[in-house]
């Protein structure tokens, strides 16, 4: 038996996922939702599908939604793939006819073959995200929301996603994606927002908000709280940093050789926590030893920089990474494969580094990374760790037949072909 006073005494914990988040999406907009584990990005999104009800608060969503939240969300599994497909569009909004009209084009995308017929209780998961995107895409939604489940499918069919989100997209739709991929976000989305705690930390253009987001990801333990009020600090200011877009520097005095341009001084730059290391004078040089920012297409180049240590370490690596001005991470080295550097350092030795690239890019403007790790407790760790550690142009050059961001060597070649060449 229970006591009066058992009925009064508290059972429960109360747990708050979100709290005071303001936030308004336009239509049009692709919006990526990034935060570590449990800082409430399912949470929100569920909200905005309906899937869960605000305990304070509103949200006001115009349009119809095609969510694919957790894996196999809205599926019977005792069902077979063809009748999960008709529950599925169902619950989205179409009717009988109009998912007849739709069905092979689903089945199509889905390419799980005979397994349509089959319950979705023996499908994989791999399986059963091809089966649920496939309705998702097909119900022509004003409201995508994908959280994180492309992650199962392979590369190819993510591909295949990515795609018809990018039609998804261009055709008006508005698009909340949820996902632990930097390249994803910064790809697909023109905005982002960071959760943390169920607060909305920062509100900007992706390559901003992925930078801070990765400080905060990094950030020792006891930093924590101390990041966090940086970024609340940052997110309160009149005009938030501006991503380098508008410092191209397009009015440089006009060079045929590559020189430095004062003006092309990144903003944006971050170092990671520091763990007894440090990346000093990060620069680009030509073969012969001058310090430039701006590069002639198709030529060789140095980027180098020293690191101090202040402590031993052992399994040291070295490396660089070349990304545009949106954040896509075109390409980089390391000093040695995971797990197979022999380099080990001396508390007070300082190493120089030299990689040796060619600027096989497109004419415009790119960001390097630095960084160092070692071997520790917790297996590889950054030592140190510059992102946007400095920025540099590339000429454009008036003879590129080269399309894309990176010159792979492609030459084509023309032939005429006589009449008794062709053949049917």
């Amino acid at each position: 038996m229970f006591s009066p006073a058992d009925s009064r005494h508290r059972w429960y914990r109360e747990f708050e996922a979100l709290r005071d988040v303001n936030l308004s999406i336009r239509k049009g907009e692709t919006v990526g939702i990034v935060g570590r584990n449990g800082s409430g990005k399912s949470t929100l999104l569920q909200l905005i599908c309906g899937t869960l009800s605000p305990s304070t608060g509103s949200v006001h969503v115009n349009g119809r939604i095609a969510a694919l939240l957790e894996l196999g969300s809205g599926f019977n599994p005792e069902f077979t793939g063809r009748e999960n497909v008709y529950l599925n569009g169902t619950v989205l909004g179409l009717s009988h006819e109009e998912i007849d009209a739709r069905f092979a084009e689903i089945v199509a995308f889905a390419d799980i073959g005979d397994f349509i017929e089959q319950p979705v209780k023996s499908y994989s998961s791999g399986m059963a995200v091809r089966l649920a995107f496939a309705v998702a895409i097909n119900v022509t939604p004003d409201i995508l929301v994908v959280d994180e489940a492309l992650s199962v499918g392979d590369e190819a069919f993510q591909r295949k996603c990515f795609a018809r989100i990018e039609e998804i997209r261009n055709a008006g739709a508005t698009v909340l994606f949820v996902s632990h991929s930097a390249g994803a976000v910064m790809e697909l989305c023109d905005r982002a927002v960071l959760l943390d705690h169920g607060e909305l930390l920062l509100d900007g253009t992706p390559k901003y908000v992925l930078s801070r987001y990765h400080k905060l990801a990094y950030a020792p333990a006891a930093k924590l709280d101390q990041v966090r009020q940086q970024l609340r600090e940052e997110m309160r200011a009149p005009e938030m940093p501006r991503a380098e877009l508008e410092m191209r520097s397009d009015d440089a005095p006009p060079a045929d050789d590559a020189y430095f341009d004062q003006g092309l001084r990144p903003q944006s730059t971050v170092r990671y926590e520091q763990r007894g290391a440090s990346i000093v004078d990060p620069h680009v040089e030509t073969p012969d030893g001058r310090t430039v920012n701006v590069l002639r297409p198709d030529e060789e180049y140095v980027y180098t920089y020293k690191v101090d240590f202040q402590r031993a370490a052992v399994a040291v690596r070295l490396g660089m990474l070349i990304k545009t001005v949106s954040g896509l991470e075109l390409g980089g080295a390391v000093t040695a494969p995971q797990g197979g550097s022999e380099l080990a350092v001396t508390a007070g030795q300082h190493v120089e580094v030299r990689f040796h690239f060619r600027t096989a890019l497109a004419p415009g403007v790119y960001f390097m990374n630095a960084g160092v790790s070692a071997h520790g407790e917790e297996g590889e760790i950054y030592l140190d760790r510059l992102i946007d550690a400095i920025m540099f142009r590339v000429m454009p050059d008036e003879g590129r037949v080269a399309t894309g961001w990176v010159n792979f060597g492609v030459r084509p070649k023309l032939r005429l072909l006589e009449r008794d060449e062709l053949s049917v």
